[in-house]
């Protein structure tokens, strides 16, 4: 079904249009400028609705490796004059064929001698994965941003919506609706639990809670090697030593029965060693799980020592189901690489907390908190912000590479928020919306709206979680979807091995003499 429908689509379905234009006269510089500031790889140029040239990348780097002059030069010296066209009506593998065997990244559509549009590789990776792979190498968005790496049934994003699910079920709903145990039955499982069913899972996972003694002995010694070290730091050396201890294979080497339940493992003892590492740290005892506790409520009281107040643990709980997934983002993927090469499981986690624990995924919730506490007052919301954006500083909790909408999780958890209340909720709202007005001024068209982290940061303060544990308690919870997407991908795998593109000086060069 997928190919007929592909091989049915024709240029005009996915050329962009319109189209950026120059002239042959125009200056390089003024070039480079239209199209750094239209975000674009290439212009065509034009002697009228003629297109004469193309000037891309590949251009300006050979023109600025040149050294020419840039308040001289003009378009028609650098350009690729006369351009192979492309019919409105071509079929798209036929223009596919036509980039990868010349080697072009863009090739101007035309009706008749009219410009009416332009075909690039990245139209291409837009719809279905027409050629292998290799051939695709041809023009790589930064970032990956957009590029289509595997197919996947667990869950995905839809950023321009404002939504997104796992499994066929909106994520939200789940959260508000439904227990972490029956979201993780979910993500492991592929089906929402029944109540028989939830209550054999959870008494499955009751006893994989517990830390083994060997490794529970070894934590004071991990702790004080780095006493002040993150606690997710702390988890990424525990978890090698757990998969070390508990005898974890190369997944290419095990079947999936088995790799499920080093999974169930996994997850289950995530947050019983986040909380002792805590403890550790701070000179305390760690606490064991509690078999009769739910895994939120169990996982306050193993931070705090006390059962803690229903309201908090379903808010902590909402929070939890609410990240476990999030499509292919930078930790997700860096565990599906790392299981792509056949290796075991807490490898590939431990890769993805290494991910996670940079700020710009993971590491925000407590920074979005931090700026509540800098900006103080709502009278010192407007300057404190202005001067920020001014500066070029990034606002945290503010903004997300996949949303241009509200982030979906952010409108949940303000209404957590809200039920909860503290004096921290009220000054958040009004500082999301002058945040908000301030970046519309200032960044018109980048629609930057608070993501997850901005509210998470209110919702956990609130539950009694110290500011250095929101990112390991994110990690608690996206360990689930981590370990739904190591499965999924051992279970039908091909090593992700994706190609770069070169742009340093031409090869071979001649070596030099040895001085």
């Amino acid at each position: 079904m997928a190919g007929s429908e592909t091989k049915a689509r024709t240029v005009a379905d996915i050329m962009s249009h319109p189209v950026v234009t120059v002239a042959a006269v125009d200056k390089m510089a003024e070039a480079a400028s239209t199209m750094r500031e239209r975000r674009v790889g290439s212009v065509v140029v034009v002697d009228g609705t003629l297109p004469v040239g193309i000037l891309t990348e590949r251009d300006l780097v050979r023109f600025t490796a040149a050294g020419a002059d840039v308040g001289t030069a003009v378009v028609a010296e650098w350009m690729t004059e006369s351009p192979d066209t492309v019919a409105l009506d071509v079929d798209v593998i036929a223009a596919f064929a036509s980039l990868s065997e010349h080697g072009y990244r863009h090739i101007p559509v035309v009706d008749g001698e009219q410009l009416v549009g332009i075909v690039s590789m990245r139209d291409l990776m837009r719809i279905a994965q027409i050629q292998p792979a290799e051939n695709l190498a041809h023009e790589i968005p930064r970032g990956l941003e957009g590029v289509v790496v595997a197919e996947t049934d667990i869950g995905d994003v839809r950023g321009l919506e404002g939504f997104y699910h796992y499994r066929q079920y909106n994520a939200v709903d789940l959260a508000e609706q439904r227990s972490i145990e029956d979201v993780w039955h979910l993500m492991l499982e592929g089906e929402l639990p029944s109540r028989d069913e939830r209550a054999a899972f959870m008494a499955t996972v009751a006893p994989l809670r517990e830390i083994p003694a060997e490794v529970r002995a070894a934590l004071p010694t991990i702790v004080g090697v780095g006493p002040d070290a993150p606690p997710l730091d702390m988890l990424r050396t525990t978890l090698s030593l757990l998969g070390a201890h508990l005898g974890f294979r190369p997944s290419l080497d095990i079947d999936a029965t088995e790799l499920k339940a080093q999974a169930m493992r996994v997850c289950a003892i995530v947050p019983t060693l986040l909380t002792a590492i805590h403890r550790i740290q701070h000179g305390l005892e760690p606490i064991d799980p509690d078999p009769e506790l739910a895994y939120a409520a169990n996982y306050l009281y193993m931070l705090t020592g006390d059962v803690p107040p229903p309201v908090h643990a379903r808010a902590v709980e909402q929070y939890l189901i609410s990240t476990i997934d999030h499509g292919f983002n930078a930790s997700t993927f860096t565990a599906r690489v790392i299981t792509s090469t056949g290796a075991d499981l807490a490898a590939a986690i431990v890769g993805a907390i290494g991910a996670l624990s940079g700020p710009l995924h993971g590491g925000a919730p407590s920074r979005a908190l931090d700026m509540l506490d800098s900006i103080g007052t709502l009278d010192n919301a407007e300057p404190w912000l202005r001067a920020a954006v001014e500066r070029g500083d990034r606002l945290m909790g503010f903004g997300h590479r996949v949303y241009k909408t509200d982030d979906p999780r952010s409108v949940m958890l303000r209404g957590v928020a809200n039920r909860l209340g503290g004096p921290n909720v009220e000054l958040a709202e009004q500082i999301e919306a002058k945040a908000i007005e301030v970046l519309a001024e200032l960044k018109p068209g980048r629609k930057l709206y608070t993501n997850v982290e901005f509210y998470a940061g209110i919702v956990m303060d609130r539950c009694g979680l110290p500011r250095e544990m929101f990112t390991p308690t994110f990690a608690s919870s996206r360990v689930i979807g981590w370990c739904a997407h190591i499965l999924e991908q051992a279970a039908d795998n091909r090593l992700i091995r994706p190609s770069a593109l070169y742009v340093g000086p031409p090869p071979p060069q001649p070596l030099p003499p040895l001085d």
